[in-house]
């Protein structure tokens, strides 16, 4: 039997950092993958295909914007083998960063199945060959969660994982989901030539936003995409060469429903995921899970089991590339080099891949409130800033909450490129800089950057017409009085 330092099951982002990470310190490191090119659900099915299908959207859409110079884009004319090819292609040049050989070069022993406990410190590969290992990370990821519709799986559906292999242009489609996954592949589709139909249960699409995020995404949403909210797939049926989805949507009176039908060509269902948990035998090595099957970790990301380890999507907490990664990098930490550092998630943000844009950081206004803590807040709008001017993007805005302080505690932003201008604001929050002294950074003019700077000028100017200033120049003027 080979003996390892260290074993992790699942090739996903989190998984190829800790295998990365570990073996470049010197431990003997065993990385157990289910598929024969790792790179996990973002490289194959969701970041990275997503983001490049949205920025082929989002060109076809300018593109349709110069119809009033003489050029004709129809949605009869997109070809989505040509789309779908250049997806790959984003696909097969980050693949080779994730490649076999490359950790193999690293001195990873890369074994290519499933893997599941034997025992607490055994794992079995392929129900065949069985490993040690003296430390065991899981990494395995989650898939999307199918909800139990009649008629869905009969007639037929799609998810983030097989959207991306459509050789046809679904002329209706049906999104059922208004998360982060399907209202970005649902505005996407439409901007290819789709009509979209999106159905959420709740009264607001992107639940977890900020009130103020919420109400003007869902104000430009409603341009693009036809919007069902308090909405419930009941049931879906065949029609002649369609699916006729039977919809139930709540209102205002009690005890009371209306009842719709909708005729789509397809169904993608963007309800959410489910950890990948359910083969790994974790019974054999005692793992805890909750009831929805997330393995429940702690601060350091130890199971129940101290030498066993969980990080990504598989321990249910944030399902973000980047929060895997983080998790990664603190397991490599404290599983072989033995620190017993705790996690911190107050500092994740994280993008929706709209069209504007919507970053999310820390506490929302509305958390703020309910948490009771002493706050402030402070916005600035697009059209204000000049470079946002320039471009024509001037839909959005800048909100940035602190504590009594000064202290960033919150940041949100809806606008083009959100993602990549907003950075400023983890940084600060983060290093525990004030507000403040973004003000005092020089941004380059005209920068969409300037749209945080303007926030920052903000917190100023309430600091100097609010604060100790006017009641100096009260003294002062009653002085010479």
């Amino acid at each position: 039997m080979k003996k390892y330092d260290l074993i992790v099951i699942g090739g996903g982002s989190g998984g190829l950092t800790v295998a990365a990470g570990a073996a470049s310190l010197g431990g003997k490191v065993a990385l157990i993958e289910k598929e024969e090119q790792p790179g996990g659900d973002c490289l194959h099915y969701g970041c990275v295909p997503s983001k490049a299908l949205i920025e082929i959207a989002n060109r076809i859409k300018s593109a349709r914007s110069l119809e009033m110079f003489g050029v004709q884009i129809s949605a009869d004319n997109i070809r989505m083998e040509s789309v779908m090819k250049k997806v790959k292609e984003a696909i097969d040049h980050i693949q080779v960063h994730d490649s076999v050989d490359r950790f193999r070069q690293l001195g990873v022993d890369v074994y290519i199945g499933t893997g599941a406990f034997h025992s607490k410190n055994e794992v079995i590969i392929n129900d065949s060959e069985i490993i040690y290992g003296k430390r065991i990370v899981i990494s395995t990821g989650s898939k999307p969660f199918i909800p139990q519709v009649p008629g869905l799986k009969e007639n037929g559906f799609i998810t983030n994982e097989t959207i991306f292999s459509l050789s046809k242009l679904p002329k209706r489609l049906l999104v059922i989901g208004g998360g982060t996954v399907g209202i970005e592949m649902a505005q996407a589709m439409a901007r290819l030539g789709s009509e979209v139909t999106v159905v959420e249960r709740s009264e607001a699409v992107l639940a977890k936003e900020d009130g103020e995020v919420k109400r003007l995404m869902q104000e430009v949403l409603s341009k693009e995409l036809d919007i069902l909210y308090n909405a419930t797939v009941k049931t879906i049926e065949a029609g002649r060469n369609e699916k006729v989805v039977h919809i139930t949507l709540e209102t205002k009176t009690p005890n009371d429903e209306q009842s719709i039908s909708v005729r789509v060509d397809e169904i993608l269902v963007a309800t959410g995921r489910t950890p990948n948990s359910d083969k790994l035998q974790l019974n054999k090595a005692d793992i805890q899970t909750d009831d929805r099957g997330n393995i429940t970790v702690n601060e350091r990301l130890q199971t129940n089991i101290p030498h066993i380890y969980a990080i990504g999507d598989v321990n249910g907490t944030l399902p973000f590339t980047h929060v895997a990664g983080m998790e990664g990098k603190q397991v490599v930490q404290n599983a072989l080099l033995g620190l017993r550092r705790k996690i911190d998630y107050s500092n994740v943000p994280w993008v929706t891949y709209t069209s504007p844009e919507v970053f999310h950081l820390g506490l929302t206004e509305e958390e703020a409130k309910e948490q009771k803590v002493d706050h402030d807040v402070y916005k600035s709008d697009l059209s204000e800033v000049d470079r946002f001017v320039t471009d024509d993007q001037t839909t959005g805005f800048v909100k940035i909450i602190t504590d009594k302080k000064g202290n960033i505690i919150g940041a949100h932003a809806i606008g083009n490129n959100a993602g990549d201008w907003m950075q400023e604001a983890v940084f600060s929050k983060q290093f525990k800089k004030k507000l403040g002294s973004i003000s005092n950074v020089i941004h380059p003019y005209p920068s969409h950057s300037s749209a945080v700077q303007r926030t920052a000028d903000a917190y100023w100017r309430k600091k100097l017409f609010e604060g100790f200033l006017p009641k100096l120049m009260e003294k002062y003027i009653r002085w010479f009085r």
